[in-house]
């Protein structure tokens, strides 16, 4: 049985050649794949030497260095080459390459975003060694953003509540979720999310494991708590509706990529048993 594929970080690139690497190519949303007959695959540096040669260097799978550079809105694709939502390639790749991608596009906005000090205008620099740049006249340094935000299943009982977020573009019903505010704890969070966005008071709030999600610069931090009190009142703002289901019940759910139906499967395999192999 193979093992998985195995991605070590790193700041400061190899002192050797790039044509073999993979290559992250990323412009807001979208990566840049090699479409094949059988599939699609990430390109190689020998594909793009200019835009190899200017490329962040994120770290080794399997050997393997990995790079990610930004490509112009006005990039025109070879011939074999498409432009496609990174989130597209969840499946289609497997799933370490999936998160260096998710990677990269964090390290492409960084580095897009922050060319210029936000405090003097000057032109920021590269810091060797360092995931950073910082401006050459009052040393501000500037780091990939993360946004950390709280995402949590409420149980009460053998029933789970879901909810549809207003903004979702098809009906789908998932945890409840929301970015923590300055000076807030997480656990704090959970407790003001949940109220603002169905009403309820929860206690028992425990950790349950966590998900970096760039695809809203954001470290999804997952938690579980118990239903202490309340009736559900959605706000109608973020939550369109919200209903306890049993996991005989459940409604169309997030796929097996988020963390959301991380939390959903545990749930329901700590209700009903281990699922049949």
């Amino acid at each position: 049985m193979s093992s998985a594929p195995l991605f070590v970080p790193e700041h400061t690139p190899p002192d050797r050649p790039r044509e073999g690497a993979l290559l992250f190519l990323a412009r807001g949303m979208d990566v840049l794949v090699q479409e094949h007959t059988d599939g699609i695959t990430i390109p190689t540096g020998a594909a793009f030497p200019e835009l190899a040669a200017a490329a962040h260097y994120l770290g080794a799978l399997d050997g393997v260095d990995c790079y990610a550079a930004g490509f112009a809105k006005d990039f025109a694709p070879p011939d074999g080459y498409k432009v496609v939502a990174a989130r597209s390639l969840f499946k289609r790749v497997d799933d370490a390459r999936f998160a260096v991608a998710g990677r990269a596009l964090a390290i492409v906005e960084w580095d897009l975003t922050h060319r210029f000090c936000g405090r003097c205008g000057q032109p920021t620099l590269l810091v060797p060694g360092e995931r950073a740049r910082r401006c050459p006249v009052d040393k501000t340094p500037f780091y990939p953003r993360i946004a950390p935000a709280i995402i949590v299943l409420i149980t009460r009982g053998d029933t789970m509540l879901l909810a549809q977020n207003a903004q979702f573009p098809e009906p789908m019903f998932s945890t409840l979720a929301g970015f923590v505010e300055p000076g807030e704890s997480l656990e704090e969070c959970v407790a003001r999310e949940v109220k603002e966005e169905v009403g309820i008071d929860v206690k028992n709030v425990r950790y349950f494991g966590s998900q970096p999600w760039p695809f809203g610069r954001s470290l999804m931090v997952g938690f579980t708590a118990e239903h202490a009190g309340g009736d559900i009142i959605v706000d109608r703002k973020e939550i369109s509706e919200a209903h306890w289901f049993s996991p005989d019940n459940l409604p169309r759910i997030p796929p097996k990529l988020s963390i959301a139906r991380q939390l959903i499967d545990a749930f329901v395999e700590r209700v009903k048993g281990p699922a049949a192999p």
